[in-house]
């Protein structure tokens, strides 16, 4: 009984030399999974460009921006009593590397997509399923999944709430009753909560064996919201840090490929940001005295707007300004430490990191470009799903179907292989079982 401690027993060889969070990473570097994900949408659609993000390399820059936190947070406060409690790099490497795992083929949209699916079936959530795949579909284990570390997966706990508790059941995912002649997906209808499957329960129970009565209760409230579903309130200190590191990735990378692939204009940028980033530009005024002058809001602009080099420079110096602005913060209401501590971006610099977010999401993530992307693949994700639904033993490949038949037919079963598909893989499967061409019985299923 230990955050060390794995769900099945395994005992290294006497010759090595990892410590536990070496042996999560392997695990994770070598996990199916994460191999998918060089295949899974970022924002753009594959295919477009070879320049831009996939969750592949999102997941790689938000596990080093998180190994990054944990040395700062060593440096800048060394006798806090939440530094001797930091994550070892291996561990927060695979809560950084793991933490996109659940998400379905084209993204956000496909994980809509996979909720309406899953209606009356316990749902699906994108962390959920990162859950799930950790700890029961990998295969490392018997029945344990990638049998990481307690504390490994407690990271990888986001959302420590079951889908049945915050799920609002005045919100059912349904179709927009407008059309005639196409069905379309009732985008808030069917959003899910940000929970863990209930199928995970045993999981879940493992993870936080640990805990006191009280110190349980406490982690896994959420609060209830009018017309949402409800929301969780709490997350482990390697969470917060993986989360965190998320935030800033997401605010300033997926800025960058933007910018470099014309999808956004300078000054567009400049009206979104310009109250909201006196931190930074207060930085470059004392840091790089020689080339601000006296117009710093403009060299930032310059640096983002400029050729590759200016850009990446900048870049840089973003992702620097964030991650030296993590602060710990503490909750008394917790007695175990892994709890009771949790990091942070301070108020300024947050501003500064939302307007930056706020601005991809508008700009980017809701343009029609985008949309109608996402619009498809939702398209292609429901059919795909229901059609080997509604007769698995001709469609299902047979592994799956044994898998479906040994559960009973159970959904979560089609909703596992749907789920792991990239992008393209569900693209080639829709052709195969929709399109008018001719297959072949040599495609992939």
């Amino acid at each position: 009984m230990s955050w060390s401690a794995r769900r099945e027993g395994w005992n290294p060889q006497t010759e090595d030399a990892r410590d536990d969070g070496d042996v999560d990473y392997s695990r994770v570097i070598h996990s199916a999974a994460f191999r998918r994900l060089q295949g899974k949408t970022q924002i753009l659609n594959l295919g477009d460009s070879d320049f831009y993000r996939t969750r592949l390399t999102h997941s790689l820059e938000v596990a080093q921006i998180a190994g990054g936190i944990a040395r700062q947070l060593a440096k800048s406060f060394p006798d806090h009593p939440a530094s001797a409690l930091l994550p070892d790099r291996g561990t927060i490497h695979s809560i950084g590397c793991t933490h996109d795992f659940g998400h379905p083929p084209f993204g956000h949209g496909g994980e809509i997509a996979l909720h309406y699916c899953m209606r009356g079936a316990g749902g699906f959530e994108g962390n959920g399923q990162t859950l799930r795949i950790l700890g029961r579909l990998e295969n490392f284990s018997e029945k344990a999944g990638a049998n990481l570390t307690r504390r490994t997966m407690l990271g990888v706990l986001k959302y420590p709430v079951a889908f049945s508790w915050v799920n609002n059941s005045d919100l059912i995912p349904a179709l927009l009753v407008a059309p005639t002649t196409i069905k379309i997906l009732d985008g808030q209808a069917c959003k899910p909560p940000k929970s863990y499957h209930d199928s995970e329960q045993d999981i879940v129970d493992w993870v936080l064996a640990l805990l006191s009565a009280s110190d349980r209760e406490a982690f896994q409230s959420y609060i209830s919201q009018p017309g949402k579903h409800g929301r969780s309130l709490h997350k482990s200190l390697d969470c917060s840090i993986m989360d965190a590191a998320d935030d800033i990735a997401y605010g300033v990378h997926d800025l960058e490929d933007a910018i470099a692939l014309g999808l956004v204009t300078r000054d567009g940028f400049a009206s979104a940001v310009q109250d909201r980033c006196p931190t930074f530009l207060d930085a470059l005024k004392e840091k790089y005295p020689g080339e601000s002058a006296n117009d710093v809001f403009s060299l930032m602009l310059n640096g983002l707007f400029g050729g590759a080099a200016s850009r990446k420079r900048f870049i840089g110096r973003l992702v620097h300004h964030f991650l030296t602005a993590v602060e710990y913060v503490e909750n008394e209401t917790f007695s175990e430490p892994l709890l009771r501590y949790r990091v942070r971006v301070r108020d300024g610099q947050r501003q500064f990191l939302d307007a930056l977010q706020d601005f991809v999401v508008r700009e980017v993530i809701t343009s029609p470009a985008v949309q109608h992307l996402e619009f498809k693949g939702q398209a292609m994700v429901i059919a795909v799903f229901e059609a080997m639904q509604a007769d698995p033993v001709r469609l299902l490949p047979r592994d799956e179907l044994l898998q479906f038949e040994q559960a009973s037919g159970d959904l979560r079963i089609i909703c596992d292989y749907v789920a792991a598909m990239t992008d393209t893989h569900l693209l080639k499967t829709y052709e195969r079982l929709f399109s008018p061409r001719m297959g072949s019985v040599f495609d992939r299923l």
